[in-house]
């Protein structure tokens, strides 16, 4: 028996449409095992942080270099030839610890001879003094003529006159002696020596027999922009302002003892700074002279300040912000305000309060409301030197 053709049709559809129904179900339930996630929201990696509340040191800085605070070139005063080298090359002297010695005995012969020079013209005075009393005896009498009288005064006062002048001699040759042995002017530090013993040595040569630096205490000469000058002045006026130097590195803290000691009273025109100058005990002699180094005034502190990790912080269209964490870990846009950012933290005056947690590290793959798997965790002064 043969079947209508529209029977035949109706009859194949309905096997199609039954064979869709019983696939469909299968296939979703086959997306859904391959992907399991897509019903969930995929967690991002991120390292977390606290803020933390410290005190931060509010400061400004410039480059500056280290400068003797007294430098000492030693020459000599008098002529002749060194005999005696008393020092080695970078030894530490005190004040008025021998240097050299040059041959002193031209100068004690010249002592000698201004010390007989005075005696001899004080025994003639004594000799004229005595004819001076005999001559005031007889010239009543008129046994001396009052011309003989004031010829012999006027000898006693030219041998007294000489007297003087042979005293002036002993105090010449007293202090060329004395010149003869070079003694330090200065505590401090030797230099290279530039003689020898042996070496003859005169004044009109201008010879630096060595040179002296006073290592302590010692100065830091440095530079800030003209813009902080009435900052520092107005807190120069509450305390003295303390300096820190550290090395080029900005890292190497080498002396944090140091207070500033100099504001200069003019503004260099051509660079825009003031110049400054801070005082260090320097006892550890950390600073050398001639060394640049990164000098720092503390102007203030901040007391309790909230701090993160200067690397959470972003910029947006709209000011800074940081992602925060709630307790599910779920990140959240927050807007901040940054008051500074120095040495590996940032100071937030508005926005967060101690204990925030927040995001430093994958916050850039976040948006509002992203979920977070926290990978590792950091401490807001993790990266942060110690300020001084």
């Amino acid at each position: 028996m043969r079947w209508p053709k529209v029977t035949i049709f109706i009859a194949t559809g309905a096997l199609v449409v039954a064979g869709a129904f019983l696939w469909l179900p299968k296939e979703s339930s086959l997306a859904k095992r391959a992907n399991p996630k897509s019903q969930t929201q995929q967690e991002i990696p991120v390292t977390a942080a606290n803020a933390e509340t410290r005190d931060v040191p509010v400061y400004t800085e410039g480059l500056g270099t280290v400068q003797a605070f007294n430098l000492v070139t030693v020459k000599t005063r008098v002529n002749g030839q060194i005999t005696k080298v008393f020092f080695k090359e970078g030894q530490e002297v005190k004040k008025g610890d021998q240097l050299f010695q040059i041959d002193p005995r031209s100068f004690q012969n010249s002592l000698q001879q201004a010390e007989a020079t005075k005696e001899k013209d004080e025994a003639q005075l004594r000799s004229a003094k005595l004819d001076l009393d005999r001559f005031a005896q007889l010239l009543p009498q008129g046994f001396q003529t009052r011309q003989s009288y004031d010829q012999q005064q006027a000898t006693v006062s030219q041998l007294q006159a000489s007297i003087k002048a042979d005293e002036a001699q002993i105090a010449t040759a007293q202090l060329n002696l004395d010149y003869s042995l070079i003694r330090s002017p200065i505590e401090g530090r030797t230099g290279q020596r530039s003689v020898d013993v042996g070496n003859f040595v005169q004044t009109g040569q201008n010879i630096a027999l060595v040179t002296i630096t006073e290592l302590k205490p010692i100065f830091v000469s440095f530079n800030v922009p003209a813009e902080k000058l009435d900052l520092i002045r107005k807190n120069q006026a509450q305390h003295p302002l303390k300096v820190v130097a550290y090395a080029m590195d900005d890292k190497t803290l080498l002396t944090p003892d140091g207070e500033l000691t100099l504001i200069d009273n003019q503004v260099d025109v051509t660079t825009g700074t003031i110049h400054l100058k801070a005082q260090f005990a320097n006892k550890g002699e950390a600073l050398w002279p001639g060394e640049f180094v990164n000098a720092r005034i503390i102007l203030s502190t901040n007391r309790n300040a909230v701090t993160v990790p200067v690397e959470t912080v972003m910029q947006g269209p709209n000011g800074s912000y940081v992602y925060t964490l709630d307790k599910d870990n779920i990140a959240k846009r927050k807007m901040v305000d940054v008051g500074a950012m120095q040495e590996g933290i940032a100071v937030i005056d508005k926005g967060l309060s101690a204990g925030d947690r927040v995001v430093v590290d994958g916050q850039y793959r976040l948006t509002d409301g992203s979920k977070v798997r926290i990978t590792g965790s950091q401490s807001a002064s993790a990266n942060k030197q110690a300020a001084q």
